[in-house]
């Protein structure tokens, strides 16, 4: 096996832009607000770009290979993450996200928890993560009459920040950013509120599942330095680990039987090598390192996040040795 890269999956959207042109040459027309570059889902799936496998698809690949490409402990059915970069021009609705009980029975799918990586931040970014001495009551009534500006919790963000965004979190992508968004692979959405834009709501499931006790709060992470390169662990979650890795020169790793992971390239340029070869990696990327991979190296300067589902005792045991070691 080797790094599998991906065509981009475009969507236009009423709060898009064109901001991605800053890194990407291959945009349609229109206002694109969504870019899902690792994607297996039945309203968007990824197909590969590079190698043997080109032209063929994410799920395909998956029922060809199995084990070779998510590892042991992954589903074969059900693929667990989705990876997007989402440019904000104008600010997105005020939403929230069922967990996995509520979505299986009433949608089908998976539960959303996501992380957000601010790629970029321009002039006014900012983003709503939860509330703000809100009770259920005030909210309905917010929802009733539209004034939900006084219980929204929104912050002006910066480049680099990260930010967990638990289901059941009332939040809103702010205008003014580019986001890299790991979540679960789900694409459940309840709007509350859409600045009057005509589209449809969905207050009662929205009330449903909602969690006003829940805090967002910008993550600071736990930052190792290491020769060559830095690695911050940002979440760690039953659906998701995130980290950075800020790379100056390289680093050596190997890849999981157990499990996939997905590379996402937020700042900077390199070339990843492993057995018989290679490939570039430009901000803007996205590469999924099959489980069956074995070693690989990882040079230039570039920032990369590294996502996949965790074993949650063995990176617990990492980041002991880690701290450790220091």
């Amino acid at each position: 096996m080797y790094p599998l890269k991906f065509e981009n999956l475009y969507y236009d959207k009423i709060w898009g832009g064109r901001d991605l042109e800053l890194f990407r040459d291959n945009l349609p027309e229109g206002e694109i607000g969504e870019s899902w570059d690792v994607a297996c889902h039945p309203h968007g799936t990824s197909v590969i770009s590079n190698g043997v496998f080109k032209g063929m698809r994410l799920d395909e690949l998956i029922k060809l290979k199995g084990s070779e490409i998510v590892g042991s402990k992954i589903s074969k059915e059900w693929f667990p993450l989705l990876v997007k970069l989402i440019n904000a021009k104008d600010k997105l609705s005020v939403q929230v996200h069922p967990e996995d009980e509520y979505a299986k029975k009433i949608e089908g799918e998976m539960g959303k928890t996501e992380v957000w990586y601010v790629v970029e931040a321009f002039e006014g970014a900012n983003l709503v993560v939860g509330t703000k001495n809100c009770t259920k009551e005030q909210f309905k009534k917010a929802i009733e009459t539209g004034e939900f500006d006084e219980f929204m919790n929104k912050i002006p963000v910066k480049k680099g920040e990260v930010y967990f965004v638990k289901s059941g979190l009332i939040h809103a992508i702010g205008e003014g950013v580019i986001i890299a968004e790991i979540q679960q692979n789900s694409n459940t959405t309840y709007r509350v509120y859409d600045y009057n834009r005509g589209r449809e709501l969905h207050i009662d499931k929205a009330l449903d599942v909602v969690n006003l006790d829940l805090k967002g709060e910008k993550s600071n992470g736990l930052k190792i330095e290491k020769e060559g390169f830095s690695k911050t662990y940002y979440c760690i979650c039953e659906h998701f680990s995130l980290e950075l890795y800020d790379v100056e020169y390289s680093f050596k790793e190997r890849s999981d039987v157990e499990r996939f992971y997905i590379f996402t390239a937020v700042d900077g340029e390199g070339e990843i090598f492993y057995l018989n070869g290679s490939e570039i990696i430009k901000k803007g990327d996205s590469l999924l390192i099959p489980a069956s991979l074995g070693e690989y190296e990882i040079k230039g300067n570039i920032k990369l996040l590294k996502s996949y589902v965790p074993d949650l005792e063995k990176i617990k045991n990492e980041i002991l040795q880690n701290v450790i070691a220091l």
